[in-house]
């Protein structure tokens, strides 16, 4: 298998001793990414809770 300008999928990880730093970088632009998904879709969530609620109410008057 290869993996382009490395010789083994271990030299791969390692980065050429930039492991860290780039690793670090997808981490947090996967978080990013998560994140910008996962919080429209709690705030419609809680939204659709707080219209049913206030539906609720309106018919029980």
């Amino acid at each position: 298998m290869s993996f382009g300008s490395f010789s083994s999928f271990d030299e791969f990880l390692a980065m050429g001793k930039h492991a860290l730093f780039v690793w670090t970088a997808y981490g947090i632009c996967l978080s990013v990414l998560v994140i910008n998904v996962a919080l429209p879709v709690l705030a419609r969530r809680r939204y659709l809770q707080q219209e049913a609620r206030r539906l609720r109410r309106e018919r029980a008057k």
